[in-house]
């Protein structure tokens, strides 16, 4: 998926209108609608903060893979402040997180989610 494409799914994932993604970033409505067109190319700081108010990282982006392999901005401030936590705090939360994964994936296999 091209650069352009992506702006545009993720941009209407967020439900944000090209003005507001302009103004967040401070460039104009125009350049927004060239870039998801592929007329033109933001530069790395454009870009970057493109990323930044879609949710995404750069790497994921400007790249053409189609899934999102990387975490997203709250996911990873989360993750950093996880880190921050004692041994003992960190092993609550990471078992309290495991078991809900492994409660989710049950569900799954047996139809149980939607």
């Amino acid at each position: 998926m091209q650069l352009g494409q992506k702006i545009v799914r993720l941009r209407k994932q967020k439900k944000l209108s090209q003005a507001e993604v302009a103004q967040a970033v401070g460039v104009s409505r125009d350049a927004i609608s060239k870039y998801e067109r592929g007329d033109i190319v933001p530069s790395v700081e454009t870009a970057k903060k493109i990323a930044e108010v879609l949710d995404v990282s750069l790497d994921y982006l400007v790249s053409n893979e189609e899934k999102q392999t990387v975490i997203d901005n709250g996911m990873l401030q989360r993750i950093v402040e996880i880190q921050k936590l004692s041994d003992p705090e960190r092993n609550v939360i990471l078992s309290v997180i495991d078991a809900f994964i492994r409660d989710t994936k049950a569900k799954q296999a047996f139809g149980l989610s939607h």
